[in-house]
């Protein structure tokens, strides 16, 4: 493999000339995973004005920008930007290549997995880079994917020994973005946009999006209930409490399911992943999908009545009890304090 790159690509998601946020907390882990492998680290910017995005990746760890901009690319579209990055990955054979596991990512890393031959790994809760001994074979700088599997019963790390370009897909909130004091001397590679015959077969009438009016990530406190709640009419006592608190409402997967609270306010796995400065855990087991998504929480207080539940195991403070005793007994004890 000598003869291919041993670069970190990042794919960097825009939507009318925003960021996603995912893609520079992936440049952020990739920094890191390049410090690693002593190799660079590039961001991939396709979109229509977009020079001043490829800039600012440079905050965030890259080494070098490749920018297609043309003003037929302002809107995502399967078919040209699949066919640019296979393009560029056959010309220049990265050794990783990273994406959000957002919907374009779902939609885009999979054609260019499937272009390559690579081995994918969707919904990564970690990356990490190692010398791998498999099959009597040493590999040097595998990626190891890793992610909760079988039904979150177990952490899997998962590699792609066989392919030159290891392929992963991250939620957003899963790795921490960070800026750097110092960033690298700007290096922009501009690529011309050439149109390719099938790149119109799917034309875009009139697109709408809506922002999200719920914002967890960004939250200082969380107050999240579980299917140990019961009933929606028990759940409304956590939002109570987040209401008392100033905090925001979440559940897990298993409250989401019962109809207890809506999907965009899930936090696991497949739901957001949550960094606040307290968080509660309210009627939830702690089951790794759940744990996966606000395990690095700075201060856990779980209440179950359970004292065998996994919650505690992360937990900084543990209350063994019932939530409806539990819950008002808080809310009279903080109130008393602002008195």
């Amino acid at each position: 493999m000598d003869e291919f790159s041993n670069d970190i690509w990042v794919f960097i998601e825009q939507h009318g000339g925003k960021p996603a946020d995912v893609s520079f907390e992936l440049l952020s882990k990739g920094r890191k995973l390049a410090d690693t492998m002593k190799c660079a680290l590039k961001s991939v910017v396709i979109g229509d004005d977009v020079k001043s995005l490829a800039i600012e990746t440079f905050r965030y760890g890259a080494d070098e920008s490749y920018v297609i901009d043309h003003h037929d690319l302002h809107h995502y579209a399967t078919l040209p930007y699949s066919r640019i990055l296979n393009e560029l990955v056959d010309e220049h054979k990265p050794r990783v290549f990273l994406f959000g596991a957002t919907i374009v990512g779902r939609d885009l890393a999979p054609r260019v997995a499937s272009h390559t031959r690579s081995g994918l790994t969707a919904d990564c809760t970690d990356l990490q880079i190692s010398n791998v001994t498999y099959l009597g074979t040493e590999f040097k700088d595998l990626l190891l994917q890793i992610r909760p599997a079988f039904g979150g019963n177990i952490v899997a790390t998962i590699i792609a020994p066989d392919t030159q370009t290891q392929m992963a897909t991250v939620r957003e909130g899963v790795m921490e973005m960070h800026p750097l004091p110092l960033p690298h001397a700007v290096k922009l590679v501009e690529i011309p946009y050439i149109p390719a015959e099938f790149d119109q077969l799917i034309t875009i009438i009139e697109q709408h999006r809506q922002e999200s009016k719920v914002n967890l990530k960004g939250a200082p406190i969380i107050v999240a209930g579980g299917y140990g709640m019961q009933t929606k009419e028990k759940f409304k006592l956590i939002q109570d409490l987040a209401h008392t608190l100033g905090g925001e409402v979440a559940g897990s997967r298993a409250a989401v399911d019962a109809g207890f609270i809506l999907h965009e306010r899930q936090v696991g796995q497949t739901g957001v992943t949550v960094r606040p400065k307290l968080y509660f855990a309210i009627g939830i087991s702690g089951a790794i999908q759940h744990r996966a998504g606000m395990q690095e929480a700075k201060k856990i207080i779980a209440i179950n009545t359970d004292p065998e539940a996994p919650i505690f195991d992360i937990a900084h403070y543990s209350i063994v009890g019932d939530a409806a005793d539990v819950i008002p007994k808080f809310i009279d004890a903080y109130k008393s304090k602002l008195k």
